[in-house]
């Protein structure tokens, strides 16, 4: 295997020397050289020419923000951002500047705090393997649908239909690239719509209230990190906080989100699984599950629970998904109903719940 060759990109010599020492870790890998900031960073690209970088975003002369766009833009290279919690708004800034993922550095500097983010750390590099061409994916997303064709195949003549207003809830998972492809999704709403949305996004603990503020100023719909006892209501879009499981429950007619520990079985968390499975024994026909990009294979077995009840499934399609792994894997089940690009799936959210999307331009 051809290993990966990196720049680690941050100004204290501390955080640099771990980061190496992370990474090297793996047989996979190999880091061939450092920058101390982002002026520092573009000479180190040229001349080392490296597949990855580590970028911390708070850096004196050139800052890591200005740094990301010269590497996404003109080097097409990815990025892993690795920034402190109290940064949670600038990583989400970041992700919509293109960054590949993020890792949570902890507070404290110290060494065996630092280390914590060892294995996830080497996770989120081994995904770049998974990945196309970098730059390849965000160039499609900007092709009209007149000049591309859907890649993706759904079994020959599903297909699922309704009368109007026939889903209550709309279920969404997403990982890897997932921040800005839910963005995007949730942006494209031209008006509040009478259905919930619930999002399990895999995402470390103390990120999901800042992406929820986030995601709430560009979205017409009501977003929020969802807590216990919330109410599941139309225009309404609850996201699972980091590190939780989001269950559902029905009193007094009214169906509320319960925010529980993950089980040990729980691989990704939140678990989009334990999401899915939840809405499709409450709503039965009236939930629609979508998997959008991310690594592994949560959601799998969640979309076959929405179907087996009734419910319909959209998953995203390999040319613009950051990560193709979960859409292939809910596509691989043979449940999934429509399968299209990002750029999509808002319009096709709205039309398999039975209305129309006047920007649609079909009948």
């Amino acid at each position: 295997m051809k290993k990966i060759r990196i720049v680690v990109v941050d100004d204290s010599a501390f955080s640099r020397r771990s980061i190496t020492r992370m990474l090297e870790g793996l047989d996979y890998v190999e880091v061939v050289g450092y920058a101390v900031n982002g002026e520092d960073g573009i000479q180190k690209v040229i001349a080392l020419k490296p597949d990855l970088v580590t970028l911390d975003l708070e850096m004196p002369k050139m800052d890591g923000f200005t740094l990301l766009r010269i590497l996404t833009a003109r080097f097409s290279l990815p990025v892993i951002v690795i920034s402190a919690l109290s940064g949670a708004d600038k990583v989400f800034r970041a992700l919509e500047l293109g960054a590949f993922d993020f890792v949570a550095k902890p507070s404290s500097s110290a060494s065996v705090d630092l280390l914590s983010i060892k294995e996830d750390l080497q996770n989120k590099v081994l995904q770049v393997l998974a990945l196309k061409p970098y730059g390849q994916v965000r160039s499609i997303a900007g092709v009209s649908r007149q000049e591309r064709g859907d890649t993706c195949q759904v079994p020959a003549g599903r297909t699922w239909g309704g009368k109007h207003n026939s889903i209550d809830i709309v279920a969404i998972g997403s990982s890897t690239g997932g921040p800005p492809a839910l963005q995007q999704v949730f942006s494209a709403f031209q008006q509040q719509y009478p259905f919930a949305i619930v999002v399990s996004q895999h995402m470390p603990p103390g990120f999901t209230k800042a992406f929820a503020e986030r995601l709430n100023r560009s979205s017409l719909f009501d977003v929020k990190e969802a807590e216990d006892g919330d109410l599941v209501l139309p225009g309404r879009i609850l996201i699972t906080p980091g590190g939780r499981n989001m269950t559902f429950d029905v009193c007094g007619g009214h169906v509320s989100a319960c925010i529980i520990a993950p089980s040990e079985s729980d691989r990704y968390v939140p678990s989009i699984d334990v999401m899915l499975q939840s809405c499709a024994a409450i709503y039965r026909k009236r939930a629609m599950a979508v998997i959008l990009t991310g690594m592994g294979n949560d959601g799998s077995k969640g979309v076959l629970s929405i179907k087996e009840h009734g419910g319909c499934v959209i998953a995203e399609s390999e040319e613009t998904a950051i990560v193709y792994g979960m859409p292939r894997e809910a596509i691989a089940t043979g449940v999934v109903d429509r399968c299209v690009p990002l750029d999509r799936v808002a319009s096709e959210i709205i039309l398999l719940a039975g209305f129309h999307d006047s920007n649609d331009g079909r009948p």
